[in-house]
């Protein structure tokens, strides 16, 4: 027969004491008070890793969620409302949605490290347009992204590692999107800022924005937003684009394109896209974040693309693989592969005619309706004499609307109206419809009036 094992328990073993089963016990309670003690130390105490504030926009989601009046209104997400206040999904998302659950090839795969190509190969002729010199000339590497955030994040990654040491400032608009801050600090770009928007005028600041950038070290980097400026909804003509374009030249500055509304500006992709193609044929070298979040409604898909295009010459092909080879090491570091099933969804739209006709009638639905909203809220404001010159809300263009509301009226709107908009006095136009347009006018006629 096999021996018992040695254990104090088995038959074979006496059983134990009462005085050795008071030692064992006391032994036990020495040991978890110790253990007690050491579980308290802490290599991230609060002096180490203080508790981080609250991200502004998504609480403010939270707080809106948690009101209970009938009367609330969401102006401050940045996604698309249809006229019911509920998120729509295009049609031509579903048609394509269709095609790619009965699709018998269909599985979960990875994608390559730079993403599924006839998606990124769609992507580079969307925003440079078909004919692009760049395209032709195989001057541009794409690589597929976490949306236009992880487009953004990956160029600044790439800019702050490879630009010339001690690397170059990255000059924002003031105001900007503010998670260009957090993602150019986190890449170790420091950040410097020129003038955008008017506060007077509540257009742009084109003189005080060129001066500055006029004054900016040679080689610095400038985030320029191509159509629909996140948050104030105020674009540069096609001739004042190109007043920018000559000091970004003759300063010998980094252009950085950031596109997360093309279509949703003017509901023309190619109106929208011009900053980029006219930078192009002008012949610089820039990069382009693009984010399909918007424009194709697939917010929770993440699906984006990254551009690199060189400046034309003898060596330009060269130079797009060398960048191209250093990206995909970034991205390989990163996320290793992209999300496949947004980056589908817009690929097959983007490569069938009829699907990109009616996408384009998608986009025309979407920047209509906001159009609308703007007049319909402009003609609320002239209807009570509301102080103040209210021009801006039909001029700015895209999904925001930069109020000029001052923080203490935002707080008061939301308090007494129940009216949720960022304390800067950004409102997404798209969480405004028929049903609350009128409320929303006297709401703000309230605070203008009451609130200082």
């Amino acid at each position: 027969m096999p021996t018992p094992p040695n254990d104090s328990f088995t038959s074979s073993s006496p059983a134990p004491s009462k005085t050795n089963a008071n030692t064992r016990l006391s032994q036990i309670n020495q040991h978890t008070a110790t253990m007690g003690s050491a579980g308290e130390h802490t290599l991230f105490d609060a002096n180490v890793v203080p508790q981080a504030p609250e991200d502004p926009l998504f609480g403010l989601m939270a707080a809106y969620r948690k009101d209970t009046s009938d009367k609330k209104v969401d102006l401050g997400i940045g996604a698309y409302r249809d006229n019911n206040a509920k998120p729509w999904v295009l049609p031509v998302v579903k048609k394509a949605d269709e095609i790619l659950r009965n699709d018998p090839n269909l599985n979960h795969e990875y994608l390559p490290i730079a993403g599924l190509p006839e998606f990124t190969s769609a992507a580079q002729k969307l925003i440079l347009g078909a004919d692009s010199p760049a395209i032709k000339e195989s001057r541009v590497t794409s690589l597929q992204t976490i949306s236009g955030t992880g487009a953004v994040h990956l160029g600044g990654l790439f800019l702050a590692k490879f630009l010339s040491k001690p690397t170059p400032a990255i000059y924002l608009s003031n105001p900007t999107w503010a998670n260009h801050n957090q993602i150019f600090t986190n890449v170790h770009l420091s950040i410097k800022q020129y003038p955008y928007f008017s506060a007077k005028t509540k257009m742009l600041d084109l003189e005080g924005m060129l001066s500055t950038l006029k004054s900016a070290p040679q080689g610095s980097i400038v985030l320029l937003h191509a159509c629909a400026h996140n948050p104030t909804g105020v674009d540069p003509t096609q001739d004042q684009w190109k007043q920018i374009a000559e000091v970004v030249r003759s300063n010998k500055l980094f252009p950085f394109f950031d596109c997360a509304y093309q279509g949703f500006a003017s509901g023309d992709l190619a109106k929208d896209n011009f900053a980029i193609r006219y930078f192009v044929e002008e012949g610089f070298e820039l990069v382009i974040a693009q984010s399909f979040a918007k424009n194709f409604g697939l917010y929770g898909e993440r699906a984006g693309s990254f551009h690199f295009v060189a400046s034309p010459g003898s060596n330009a092909q060269d130079v797009v693989k060398r960048v191209g080879s250093q990206l995909a090491i970034l991205q390989r570091s990163e996320i290793s592969n992209p999300p496949a099933y947004g980056a589908r969804i817009a690929s097959i739209v983007l490569n069938d005619e009829a699907l990109f006709k009616q996408w384009e009638e998608d986009l025309r639905t979407m920047s209509g309706r906001i159009i609308e909203m703007r007049k319909s809220l402009k003609a609320e404001l002239d209807k009570l004499d509301t102080p103040g010159n209210w021009d801006h809300i039909t001029s700015q263009i895209g999904m925001f609307s930069f109020t000029g509301l001052a923080e203490a009226q935002v707080l008061a709107i939301r308090e007494k109206w129940h009216v949720y908009m960022t304390k800067n006095g950004r409102i997404s136009m798209a969480g405004l419809n028929t049903g609350n347009v009128k409320y929303f006018a006297e709401a703000l006629d309230d605070v203008v009036r009451n609130v200082k």
